[in-house]
């Protein structure tokens, strides 16, 4: 399933997603954060936990003070159904070197966006 229960495709929420990530603006960041996630909204995974755009901003800071450079990418298929998503990441350094992988779960809100995102670490593909 492709689509949200909302009128914003899940595809596009997770690009968001993504931008988010990888963003060293911080307007732009931002800005993906307020397209992609609800207000309301938490993240939580073994090493970082965040709430709120505020948290969402500075738990991506963070993560770009410990790995500078390097960027995250989509590498399973989005899968959604109900208000539920899940897909699989990976981190990779700047020569391109996955360092972290894993699986992100996801319950979205009502208007599609993400509600709460809990992330999962897998050892990246040999």
């Amino acid at each position: 399933m492709s689509e949200t229960s909302a009128s914003t495709p899940i595809g596009e929420i997770i690009d968001g997603y993504f931008a988010m990530w990888n963003e060293t603006d911080p307007e732009r960041r931002r800005a993906a954060i307020a397209a992609s996630w609800a207000p309301g909204a938490s993240y939580l995974d073994p090493l970082f936990q965040a709430d709120g755009p505020a948290g969402l901003d500075e738990m991506v800071v963070a993560v770009h003070q410990r790995f500078p450079g390097h960027t995250f990418g989509l590498t399973a298929a989005v899968d959604a159904h109900h208000n539920r998503a899940r897909w699989g990441w990976e981190l990779a350094s700047p020569e391109g070197e996955a360092v972290a992988g894993g699986v992100d779960f996801a319950v979205l809100a009502p208007d599609g966006r993400l509600a709460e995102v809990t992330g999962f670490l897998e050892s990246p593909a040999a």
